[in-house]
Formats: C-alpha cells, structure tokens, sequence
C-alpha cells in the first residue's frame, strides 16, 4: 500500500517561489487523495504490495477495472513523488555529465530552459513538463494529467507539475510566471542522480 513521503524540507522553504499555503494543500490534499484513491483501487488484489513504479511502467499488466484507477492515481502518486524532491531551497544549474548532455543534445542551458519552459507552457488543460532520458538520450516532452514518461520506457529526471492546483493561489492563471519562479528551486543534484541512474 502507498504512503504519503515526508518532504525535505519545510512547507515554507521554498519561499517566495512558491508559497507555503500551495505546498501543504499539495501535499497533505492532492497529494494524498491520489494515495488514497490508489490503494482503495487495488486493495485486496494481487497488485496492492507491488511498487508503483512497476505498476505504470507496463500498464498492460494491470487488469483493465484497474488500470485507469493506476494510471490517474498512481500516476499521481509516483509524479509527485518525485516532484518533491526535484525541488529544493537555492535553484541553481546542472553540472558534470548532465550539463554536458544538456549542452550537446540543446544547444546551452538557456535554450534547454526556453525549450522546456515552452512545452510545459504548451500542455493543454492539466499535466506535467518533463525532462526524461529514453536509454540515456534527453528528451523534453509533457504528459497530460498524471501520465508519466515511465510508462512510455522513458526515465523521467525533471518535472514541472502544470495542474492549476500546483500555482494557481498564488499565480492565478498566470502559468508562465509560476514556470518562471519554479526555475528557482530546482534540485539538481538529485536530477544528476535520475540521470546518472538512467544510464546504467
């Protein structure tokens, strides 16, 4: 069965980029909705001590009553998951074998920003903005609701979350603004981690 993770940080630390009051209600809220929706989906069934990664990384496998309840909730709970802890106080840039791939496969880490920032922009309705390595090649691509590049056979290594829940108290509609800001608080060592995990 899911659980809810703690974040590593505070609900405030991430401050003025985006505001205590969205990350507890992210958190506690949606976050734990799409737990709780997930493990009511598969309680009592062969798939409910298996890991969600698994679970979403073939779909197929998941009886068809099910796979829906996966996908959204699951999905929910992996992508946020893992957006947590993409974020965290001070931002910065990559470095070592990511900046490289990112400069090599982009063209410099401004254009890779301008060309991320445009596809998460571009999602229609709610979703996600990705980086992903397919085998150790970057990609830039964005998923619609909770789907996730895992279920493509891609590794998702950086994720903007899009849904209006995730900006809209303190951005309103303004989503471009809260892409802006997010920059500001990216992890990116632990992104280096997914990338240097991504490759073998």
């Amino acid at each position: 069965m899911f659980e809810l993770p703690k974040l590593p940080y505070d609900y405030n630390a991430l401050e003025p980029y985006i505001d205590a009051e969205t990350m507890q209600l992210h958190h506690t809220k949606h976050h734990q909705a799409y737990i709780n929706n997930a493990n009511k989906a598969l309680e009592g069934t062969e798939f409910a001590n298996k890991s969600v990664e698994e679970l979403l990384s073939d779909l197929s496998k998941v009886p068809q009553d099910k796979r829906n309840a996966v996908r959204n909730h699951g999905g929910g709970h992996y992508n946020h998951s893992l957006f947590w802890k993409m974020m965290k106080p001070g931002g910065g840039e990559p470095s070592g074998e990511l900046a490289e791939a990112i400069k090599s496969k982009f063209g410099g880490f401004d254009k890779f920003q301008e060309q991320f920032s445009a596809k998460a922009m571009g999602q229609f309705g709610s979703g996600w903005g990705w980086l992903a390595s397919n085998n150790g090649e970057l990609e830039i691509l964005s998923t619609a609701n909770q789907d996730t590049p895992l279920s493509e056979g891609k590794t998702p290594i950086l994720g903007v979350d899009v849904w209006e829940h995730a900006y809209y108290k303190k951005f309103g509609p303004a989503r471009a603004e809260y892409i802006k800001a997010w920059w500001n608080v990216v992890n990116w060592g632990f992104v280096e981690e997914l990338f240097a995990k991504s490759k073998g």
